[in-house]
């Protein structure tokens, strides 16, 4: 069975056509594309699938927001996305849309043991609860839930809930983050922009100017890789601040995630970001704040915690949710 993954961000939106069969995936042709130059889903589809006569048996997209009816509209495009106008647009017979974090979810176990990066060994239940957090353009959640011999994973909107501010520095961050953006959710720092947004609020809270080789390298790229990469090489201090705090508001709410998911199954950590600062990743904020529950310190230490390195675990998810989809048909 061959079928149309894919990832569509605020970003990228990334294609990908599989040929399914049970859990295997063989990969027979990708390509990305820059969302911001699309008016919506359907040109890039049609781009995609360019002359193929035969056509796939499906399309599921993961998709970067609540999907209601088989109808999403983006968190960060200015898209309306249908999966029945997909299906009219393309002449495909089935198409599926599913939250990105979702489709994650559904491709934890495609991830091979070479793409884990283990940052918390625990104790791991084989049946508890999973979650699957990520962080990249924006921050998402989702769950892993024992059903039938097998996990179900659902999408959840949790990375727009409130941020919890837990120090003074938190509280006045919180304040700058609603003078711009009125509601401050962990979406607005978990992520790219939230970095730029934490290092930006560290300069004028310490008074700091931005170095010009620092400024120079935002505006020419990636403004949040600049700041990473500035932290990580230990260049400057503000961004090592900025980086350390990132990492821990990423651990908190991750934190807040398995315990109210009870993941004694185990944490996934997916998303863009996390490859990028696995050397800080691996000690110090990220797991200070995480385990940093108070009462309930000693089960987050028990529940395991691992980075997915799979750039491709949502296309993977959205590849075999399609099969599923499919088989029910």
């Amino acid at each position: 069975m061959q079928i149309v993954a894919g990832d569509i961000g605020g970003t990228s939106a990334r294609l990908a056509l599989f040929d399914v069969a049970g859990a295997t995936l063989q990969l027979l042709a990708r390509a990305t594309y820059p969302s911001q130059a699309y008016p919506d889903i359907e040109p890039i589809l049609a781009e995609f699938l360019g002359a193929r006569t035969a056509r796939p048996a499906a399309i599921a997209l993961g998709v970067a927001g609540p999907v209601r009816d088989g109808v999403c509209r983006t968190t960060n495009l200015p898209w309306l996305i249908s999966a029945e106008a997909i299906a009219m647009a393309t002449a495909v017979p089935n198409a599926w849309l599913l939250n990105d974090l979702e489709a994650a979810a559904w491709g934890v176990e495609a991830v091979a043991d070479a793409d884990r990066v283990v940052l918390q060994a625990g104790e791991p239940n084989p049946r508890g609860n999973q979650s699957v957090v990520a962080a990249g353009t924006g921050f998402g959640e989702a769950g892993r839930v024992w059903v039938d011999g097998g996990y179900l994973p659902f999408a959840s909107e949790g990375g727009h809930a409130d941020f919890a501010p837990a120090d003074a520095l938190d509280f006045a961050f919180l304040r700058w983050l609603q003078a711009s953006h009125g509601h401050a959710s962990w979406d607005r720092i978990v992520s790219g922009p939230g970095i730029v947004a934490i290092h930006a609020f560290l300069r004028a809270e310490r008074g700091s100017v931005t170095p010009p080789a620092l400024a120079e390298a935002m505006r020419a790229g990636d403004p949040a890789a600049a700041v990473a990469e500035a932290a990580l090489a230990g260049s400057d201090a503000v961004c090592v601040e900025a980086l350390d705090r990132f990492l821990g508001y990423f651990g908190a709410e991750a934190g807040n995630h398995a315990l109210k998911l009870m993941a004694t199954g185990g944490v996934f950590i997916t998303g863009g970001i996390a490859p990028k600062v696995l050397p800080r990743l691996q000690g110090g904020p990220f797991l200070d704040a995480f385990r940093a529950k108070g009462r309930m310190a000693e089960l987050m230490r028990r529940m395991p915690v691992t980075v997915l390195a799979d750039g491709d675990v949502g296309l993977k998810g959205a590849a075999l949710y399609g099969r599923r989809m499919a088989a029910r048909d």
